[in-house]
């Protein structure tokens, strides 16, 4: 079941702000990478390389963790369970935006001069459960 992102939630989010994006190891421990976010509707994209540890344990179990604070208030925070799929990010479309989002258009350009045997994929995250302060406020 899929829930809704408040207006405090979706704000949090659509805010350059550092996630950290936790997945499950084979043996079951967790596995952690500082990520940037955007949103597709209530959908979040996260931006990888294919063969990076997250997307191997992603492929196997989709269940992944998501936590973003307020940069300027490290107090407000949301944290969001869910499941991932993944896709090849042609064009590399979704890293361009996201990499726009947290750089702007000039830092964009610089950032994205990677070899083209790095193929980017984009992780699609439904949200099941949200979490933390942001998602209790009023919004």
């Amino acid at each position: 079941m899929t829930v809704e992102l408040n207006d405090t939630v979706r704000k949090l989010l659509d805010s350059p702000h550092p996630a950290v994006l936790s997945t499950l190891n084979p043996d079951g421990s967790p596995q952690s990478s500082v990520v940037w976010v955007t949103r597709d509707g209530g959908e979040l994209l996260v931006s990888t390389v294919r063969g990076r540890r997250k997307e191997r344990n992603i492929l196997r179990d989709g269940r992944v963790g998501l936590t973003v604070f307020d940069l300027a208030n490290p107090f407000l925070y949301v944290e969001i369970r869910g499941t991932a799929l993944l896709s090849e990010d042609a064009g590399r479309a979704v890293a361009t935006r996201i990499t726009e989002e947290y750089l702007g258009p000039e830092g964009a350009k610089e950032y994205g001069q990677a070899p083209p045997e790095e193929v980017r994929m984009v992780v699609r995250i439904t949200p099941r459960k949200v979490l933390g302060n942001a998602a209790r406020a009023a919004g």
